[in-house]
């Protein structure tokens, strides 16, 4: 037996595989591959104050090594979330942590006290990755300024574990992951998706309504992974990896690298049972390597 376990602050976790926001809706959708208790947490899709539609179509773009998606944080909104997806999630035996974003810092604030009312929900992820309509578009994780005030606000008004969502669009992730544990960040959870663009070439038009999206899948793997390493030296808070994991091999080098936990995303929608067989990997590596305890792990590239 070994110990698949981790902590974030008093909350526990079974094991340190998670799925990704955006990429299991609000885990339901797995209900029928698998049982998804069987992971440390499952984050839910991004969810807004107010319903949205989301971009128009064509809005996901198959890239090499990677997809495209402009989604458009499409969701119903809080109310229904409060009303017809809380009381179905409540009842998994899993850490329920809810994507919250907005367009304004009200807007998060807002969320995040509403959330702190729901008693099985233990935490939530800030996605700072988002446009703020206030400064012209600009997203919120892109600017230290901006990035510090959503933090601040947030903090300030919700109790529970607090992970914030890091954009890698930037020049320098350690300073951004800096300010999130100064404004007391519980995680970090990095990295969210890369810009990008495909065009169609029998068309001569973008592959996506927006022309450009999120990139992620294989080909973002080795830059989410060296922007974890920078971060997991650089702060004491726990780091989630994200990026590009397909394999317990990818999940496992994460691990090494410092992250205390990794997010499967773009590999569910290839296979709905990624994260389980990952879970099982990554205990099948550490009895091979003769580790009794996941701890062991984490970061052991820069202990070597």
């Amino acid at each position: 037996m070994v110990n698949l376990g981790f902590s974030i602050g008093p909350l526990r976790f079974r094991n340190p595989v998670l799925t990704a926001s955006g990429t299991c809706g609000y885990g339901t959708e797995l209900d029928d591959f698998m049982d998804v208790s069987r992971l440390g947490g499952i984050v839910l899709k991004g969810t807004t104050m107010e319903p949205r539609e989301g971009n128009p179509y064509p809005r996901m773009a198959e890239t090499p090594s990677g997809m495209l998606n402009s989604v458009g944080l499409q969701n119903k909104g809080i109310e229904y979330f409060e009303k017809h997806i809380y009381p179905h999630v409540s009842l998994y035996n899993t850490n329920i942590i809810v994507n919250i974003n907005g367009s304004i810092i009200e807007d998060y604030v807002a969320l995040a006290e509403r959330i702190d009312r729901l008693e099985k929900i233990p935490a939530i992820e800030l996605n700072i990755s988002c446009p703020n309509v206030k400064m012209g578009g600009m997203a919120f994780g892109t600017n230290t300024v901006s990035a510090r005030e959503v933090i601040k606000a947030v903090r300030s008004v919700y109790s529970k574990i607090l992970i914030v969502k890091l954009s890698p669009n930037v020049t320098d992730i350690v300073q951004f992951a800096g300010i999130a544990e100064e404004e007391g960040a519980d995680s970090i959870s990095l990295i969210n998706t890369l810009l990008g663009m495909a065009i169609d070439t029998r068309t001569m038009k973008s592959s996506l309504s927006t022309v450009t999206g999120g990139l992620s899948g294989p080909a973002i793997k080795p830059i989410a992974l060296r922007m974890v390493w920078q971060v997991a030296k650089a702060v004491k808070i726990p780091v989630i990896g994200i990026g590009g994991i397909m394999t317990p091999s990818d999940a496992i080098e994460f691990l090494l690298a410092g992250a205390a936990a990794i997010q499967i995303g773009t590999a569910t929608f290839i296979d709905p049972q990624t994260s389980v067989r990952i879970v099982e990997g990554i205990e099948n590596y550490l009895i091979t390597k003769g580790f009794d305890d996941i701890r062991d792990l984490i970061g052991f590239v820069n202990k070597a």
